[in-house]
């Protein structure tokens, strides 16, 4: 029963990494650089919720209504003010500039919420709902919910719009879409805005389900890399898929030998599966032109 518990429990949570996580790939997939931002904005997503909820008494999920815009026109403005400029070695620069953002960011909610951990709450928290012996924390049974709700809406906004075929052309090949009159700026700075408003989304969820600061933004990008490496960089199907299998290993491993060990296995895992598969479950091999 605790197995079938942990089962439960790592697809419920993997739901809302997978959220965060596809914001991270799809990012990657269209401009090829890797936000090491991520982390540091879905905290960024968590604070707001949180001093949305303890300041304006704005329930948490409402909340979203304001944060995932409002980040999302912050990721505009990344794009078109710091890596739009950039003329030359454009990823590696690229890497570093959204590091510097992560650092100013994290610096910034330091030092405005100080160091003390806090937490986003609501009545329906700590609620939970029994069938048999297994608990369905209503927390868990929302945010997977949410998570569904919008993975299923970025399905619909990249393959079933204008906007997705451009998208998806500047995932393939730049060059050619570029020289169809797709407009590859706007695309990528639409898309730094999608994925940071996921951050967002993720930072509500993360913000409730766990106690935080802003240093835990350093945590949060490692198991996104590990999940979006499993997966395989620019797919978001293999980042589901990752999220769910990662965090339902580690919940088993934490129940049957140990919280430590959870832990640990969850990067485990991805060392096997780069030694066997190097470019991820949904990855290619081929590298897209420029």
């Amino acid at each position: 029963m605790l197995i079938a518990q942990a089962i439960i429990d790592g697809i419920l949570v993997g739901g809302f990494y997978a959220l965060m996580a596809a914001g991270l790939t799809l990012v990657f997939g269209v401009m090829d650089i890797v936000n090491f931002a991520q982390g540091a904005l879905v905290v960024l997503g968590a604070y707001l919720s949180y001093a949305l909820s303890v300041h304006l008494n704005i329930d948490p999920f409402l909340s979203l209504l304001i944060t995932v815009p409002a980040t999302s026109l912050l990721g505009v403005a990344i794009y078109w003010v710091l890596i739009k400029p950039i003329k030359r070695d454009r990823v590696v620069m690229s890497l570093l500039v959204m590091f510097a953002v992560a650092t100013l960011i994290e610096g910034i909610l330091d030092w405005v919420f100080k160091s003390n951990l806090v937490q986003v709450h609501a009545s329906y928290v700590n609620k939970s709902f029994q069938l048999g012996r297994l608990n369905f924390p209503a927390i868990y049974l929302y945010a997977f919910a949410l998570s569904v709700g919008l993975l299923a809406l970025l399905y619909t906004l990249i393959y079933r719009s204008r906007f997705g075929r451009s998208l998806r052309a500047s995932m393939q090949n730049p060059v050619a879409a570029r020289m169809v009159g797709i407009n590859t700026d706007r695309v990528s700075a639409i898309t730094l805005g999608i994925g940071i408003g996921l951050a967002a989304a993720g930072g509500m969820v993360f913000g409730t389900t766990n106690a935080f600061n802003a240093a835990s933004s350093y945590d949060l990008i490692s198991r996104l890399l590990v999940i979006v490496i499993l997966g395989g960089f620019g797919s978001i199907s293999g980042a589901l898929v990752a999220a769910l299998l990662m965090l339902v290993i580690q919940d088993v491993v934490a129940v049957v030998w140990s919280p430590v060990w959870g832990q640990t296995t969850f990067y485990l895992v991805l060392v096997v599966v780069l030694l066997l598969r190097p470019q991820g479950l949904f990855g290619r091999r081929a590298v897209r032109a420029q």
